[in-house]
């Protein structure tokens, strides 16, 4: 069984900058991609950030210049740097990997993680 766990959401003032976590946990064989998306309220979840697993990067047009995207491969985790946090970017946000199981399994399957809530208010 694998589980991605996140962890780092929160309130914040616009301008300020959070970081979120993402954890991918148990019998795992390999990760390849991993992403962050996002769903506001009324809206459809949308993809803020991916990284390959030799890290190349891509963004949403809305979040180019202010967030970044990072994974730690030894520990199977994902980071969004989020910086110059505006009002629009209220949401939560779910972490995404593309995973294969241990045990002789040829299948990649997609995992979501529980979802954190990113709010930015003054």
């Amino acid at each position: 069984q694998v589980q991605l766990v996140e962890s780092g959401g929160g309130l914040v003032q616009p301008g300020g900058s959070l970081r979120l976590s993402c954890a991918a946990s148990g019998s795992i064989f390999g990760v390849n991609a991993m992403g962050w998306y996002r769903q506001a309220p009324g809206k459809q979840r949308e993809l803020v950030a991916a990284i390959t697993s030799g890290s190349r990067t891509r963004y949403a047009d809305s979040v180019k210049g202010r967030f970044t995207i990072s994974r730690d491969n030894a520990k199977n985790t994902v980071y969004l740097q989020m910086n110059s946090l505006k009002p629009e970017d209220t949401a939560v946000y779910y972490c995404n990997a593309e995973i294969k199981m241990a045990g002789g399994s040829r299948t990649w399957y997609d995992y979501w993680g529980q979802g954190a809530q990113v709010t930015v208010s003054s």
